[in-house]
């Protein structure tokens, strides 16, 4: 994150070069600063600005062979800011600005469409400008797995078996690539074990699912893991082994995009289903 405050910086150093006064941010829209990552362009002031934790924002990233804008959908966290500029600023000149900067820190070029459009990135930080007449709209994501805030008690657990005959069960963590469970995923075991408890004849089958990263062989094997893993975790905490089953799916039955993280995310994930 801290690559992006060079930007600042360059753009700052190109204003004190030039002549151009500092901003005045007596005129911003209330509750809205520059973003600590890089500056405006002198001289303007802020009319809108935006943040979402978790959020969508489709980017060009790119052209196909017959020169047709590619667009990927990045999720993450999103900021947003509508910059008005001052009298005399050109498009051009806000362009080369952001561009020249972005390339100073590191960032790469995904598309540029000189002087409208221009989407940069480095590592996971994603810089987007849509450069309008008179005013620029800059957005910077970050873009990250959604970090799972829901999850279902006893109750819940048990209208959806008796609803559909299945649930998907999130807070049940891993470590990564392995079957050792982590310890934040005791709240959420404890929950099925209170669900077997107030029902007592019910029988599950205890099913793992991976995304798509590494071979399909792989991630078979670590689905079978983890299943097995979550009935040794439940049979050591009282639910009786012959009213549990475990078995791997690996990466073939995916509920959601393989090709983004929450899609990943929403993929790693276990199931009971009702026996």
């Amino acid at each position: 994150m801290k690559l992006l405050v060079k930007l600042g910086l360059l753009m700052f150093c190109l204003a004190l070069s030039s002549g151009v006064r500092a901003q005045d941010t007596s005129t911003d829209a209330e509750g809205c600063k520059d973003s600590p990552l890089i500056t405006r362009m002198p001289g303007s002031y802020i009319e809108a600005c935006d943040h979402k934790e978790f959020d969508q924002f489709t980017a060009i990233v790119g052209v196909s062979k017959d020169q047709t804008p590619v667009e990927r959908a990045l999720e993450g966290d999103i900021s947003t800011w509508t910059y008005n500029t001052r009298q005399g600023t050109t498009l051009l000149q806000v362009f080369r600005n952001i561009e020249t900067a972005a390339k100073t820190a590191g960032f790469a070029i995904d598309y540029a469409d000189s002087p409208r459009d221009l989407t940069e990135h480095k590592g996971n930080t994603w810089l987007i400008l849509n450069n309008r007449d008179a005013y620029y709209n800059q957005t910077i994501v970050v873009v990250k797995a959604m970090e799972q805030e829901i999850t279902m008690d006893a109750s819940a657990l048990s209208d959806e078996l008796n609803k559909s005959g299945h649930v998907a069960v999130y807070g049940i963590n891993f470590e990564t690539g392995k079957s050792a469970i982590q310890p934040d995923s005791e709240g959420v075991l404890g929950e099925i074990v209170k669900l077997m408890q107030q029902n007592a004849d019910l029988k599950l089958s205890v099913e793992g699912h991976t995304d798509n990263v590494g071979t399909a062989a792989s991630n078979q094997a670590l689905s079978e893991k983890r299943a097995q893993a979550v009935v040794a975790w439940l049979t050591a905490h009282g639910v009786e082994s012959a009213r549990l089953s475990a078995k791997g799916w690996g990466q073939t039955k995916p509920i959601a995009d393989n090709s983004t993280d929450d899609g990943r995310a929403k993929n790693r994930r276990v199931e009971l289903v009702k026996l």
